[in-house]
C-alpha cells in the first residue's frame, strides 16, 4: 500500500491550497475531490457569481449611462450566453487548479472520500473502493447549504421550483419574479444580479437588516440603492411554507402570500462534515464544525482541519490562508492564523468591504476607540466616475495603542481598495505613519488617506 505523508479531503481553495504548499513542501500528498477541483468557491460561489455579476454591470452601464453623455438603443441581455460564459470561465479555472496539481506531482482522487480511521503509519483514507494512507490528514470538506424545516422545502427542491446557490447558476431562463429566502451575502449577491436585469425580486430576511454582521449605516446605503433597482424586502419576516408557485411568511404578526416563478434558498451554510468518516478519528467538534487551534490543528495529533468545515470564517481567501498555516505547521515552520485580519466584500453595485473591527465592536472588547467617517466623494475619481453617490468610509482608531483596527466601506471599487486597509491594520503602524504613504492621484483608494489626516 502506497504511503503519503499527507492526505488532503476536499479539493477547493483551502484543500488544493494545502496539497500545493505541502507539495512544494516535499511532500508526497494525495488530494480526494468527489465533484471538481476549486470546490463551492471556484465552481459554485466566488467565481461564477462574479462572472454573471460584471454582466449585469455592463448591461446596467449600457443602458442607464445617459447622465454621462452615453446614450445606447437596441440593448440585449443575453442570460444563456452569460451562462455559458460563466461555464468557459469556471472551466478554464478548474483545469488550471488541475494543471497546478500535476505541476506539482499531487495524486488526485475523483470519488467520495471516507476516513476510515487510524493506520499503523498514520491515517487511511477510502475512496473508488480503493484505501489510501498517509502520515497526516487534512481536512478541508467545505460547507453546504442550510435547509431549514419549512413544509414545502424540501418538495420545492426537488422538483426544481426551489434553488440553491448551486442550481440558480445555470437557470438558463430568467424567472419574471424570484423570492430570495435569506438576506446574507450569497442570496444578496444574487438577488442583485437577476434584478439588474429585469426580474422582480423580493428578499425575505429574518433579520431586522440585510447582509448580517455588516455595519447598519452601510446596510441602510445597500438597502436604499436595491430597491432603486426595484427590489423588495421583507424584513423581520418568517417563510412559513413553500407551496408550487409562491411563498408564505409571516410579516408584522400576519400572514401573506407572494407569487413567484422562482425560489433561492440562501438561509446559511454550515460544515459539510456528516458522511465522511470523522467519528474514527474523535475529533473534538463544535456541532458540524470541527475544532482547530491557530495552528489549524485539531485535537488528534497530526490531524488539521482548514476552510469552511472548521466554521471559523467561511471565506475562500480565509482558506488560503488557513491551509498556507497548516502546512507550515506540518514543516515546523513558526506560523499562525489572525481571524482579525481577515477582509469581507460584498460584491454588489456600490460594493461593500470590510476589515477588523467595528466602532461597536471594539467598544465590547474594552478598546478606546475613534471613528472617522467621511464621504467616498472626498476621493476625485470617485465623483468624477459615480456622479455623486452615497458611499462612505468609516476608519476604527484604537486611541490607546494609537494603531487602526478596523476599516468600513461601500462605494466603487471597494473590494480592490480594502487590500490597503488590510495592510495597515495587519502591519500596526501608526497614524503618523501611514500619512507618510502616497497613493496614487486621482484613485478611489486616496479616500483611505483622506480619512487618516481625519483622525
Amino acid at each position: 500500500m502506497e504511503l503519503f505523508d499527507l492526505l488532503v479531503v476536499g479539493g477547493g481553495p483551502g484543500g488544493y491550497l494545502c496539497a500545493e504548499r505541502a507539495a512544494q513542501g516535499g511532500m508526497k500528498v494525495a488530494l480526494f475531490e468527489k465533484r471538481a477541483l476549486g470546490g463551492t468557491c471556484l465552481n459554485e460561489g466566488c467565481i461564477p457569481t462574479k462572472t454573471l455579476l460584471n454582466s449585469s454591470k455592463m448591461y446596467r452601464h449600457a443602458t442607464e449611462s445617459e447622465a454621462y453623455g452615453v446614450t445606447a438603443s437596441g440593448v440585449i441581455f443575453d442570460h444563456a450566453k452569460v451562462v455559458a460564459r460563466k461555464n468557459n470561465v469556471v472551466k478554464t479555472l478548474v483545469a488550471g487548479v488541475g494543471a497546478t496539481m500535476n505541476a506539482n506531482k499531487v495524486t488526485v482522487i475523483t470519488g467520495d472520500a471516507v476516513i476510515s480511521g487510524r493506520a499503523d503509519d498514520g491515517f487511511a483514507v477510502t475512496a473508488n473502493g480503493t484505501t489510501y494512507t498517509g502520515r497526516r490528514l487534512a481536512i478541508a470538506s467545505g460547507s453546504e447549504t442550510v435547509i431549514p424545516p419549512v413544509p414545502g422545502l424540501k418538495e420545492g427542491l426537488a422538483a426544481g421550483f426551489v434553488v440553491t446557490n448551486r442550481e440558480v447558476l445555470d437557470l438558463m431562463e430568467l424567472p419574471k419574479e424570484m423570492v430570495v429566502i435569506g438576506g446574507g451575502v450569497i442570496g444578496l449577491e444574487m438577488a442583485y444580479y437577476f434584478a439588474s436585469v429585469g426580474v422582480k425580486v423580493t428578499v425575505i430576511e429574518m433579520m431586522p437588516k440585510i447582509a448580517g454582521a455588516t455595519d447598519p449605516e452601510i446596510c441602510k446605503v445597500l438597502t436604499d440603492a436595491f430597491e432603486k433597482r426595484g427590489m423588495v424586502f421583507k424584513l423581520s419576516a418568517k417563510v412559513l411554507e413553500v407551496k408550487t408557485n409562491s411563498v408564505i411568511y409571516e410579516e408584522n404578526g400576519q400572514q401573506k402570500e407572494i407569487a413567484c416563478d422562482k425560489v433561492l434558498l440562501s438561509a446559511g451554510r454550515r460544515p459539510a462534515t456528516a458522511g465522511i468518516g470523522l467519528e474514527t478519528l474523535g475529533l473534538q467538534m463544535d456541532r458540524a464544525a470541527i475544532v482547530t487551534d491557530r495552528h489549524m490543528c485539531t485535537t488528534v495529533q497530526n490531524v488539521y482541519a482548514v476552510g469552511d468545515c472548521n466554521g471559523k470564517s467561511m471565506l475562500a481567501h480565509t482558506a488560503y490562508r488557513e491551509a498556507e498555516v497548516a502546512v507550515n505547521h506540518m514543516l515546523g515552520k513558526c506560523d499562525e492564523m489572525r481571524y482579525d485580519v481577515i477582509p469581507a466584500v460584498i460584491y454588489t453595485d456600490p460594493e461593500v468591504a470590510s476589515i477588523g473591527h467595528s466602532k461597536e465592536g471594539a467598544e465590547k472588547l474594552g478598546m478606546n476607540v475613534k471613528e472617522v467617517k467621511l464621504p467616498m466623494s472626498y476621493a476625485g475619481r470617485y465623483l468624477a466616475e459615480t456622479n455623486g453617490g452615497k458611499g462612505f468610509i468609516k476608519l476604527v482608531v484604537d486611541t490607546d495603542r494609537n494603531r487602526l483596527v478596523g476599516c468600513h466601506m461601500v462605494g466603487s471599487y471597494a473590494s480592490e481598495i480594502i487590500m490597503t486597509a488590510t495592510m495597515m491594520v495587519d502591519t500596526e503602524l501608526t497614524p503618523d505613519r501611514l500619512k507618510k504613504l502616497v497613493f496614487p492621484h486621482p484613485t478611489v483608494a486616496e479616500i483611505i488617506r483622506e480619512a487618516i489626516f481625519h483622525i
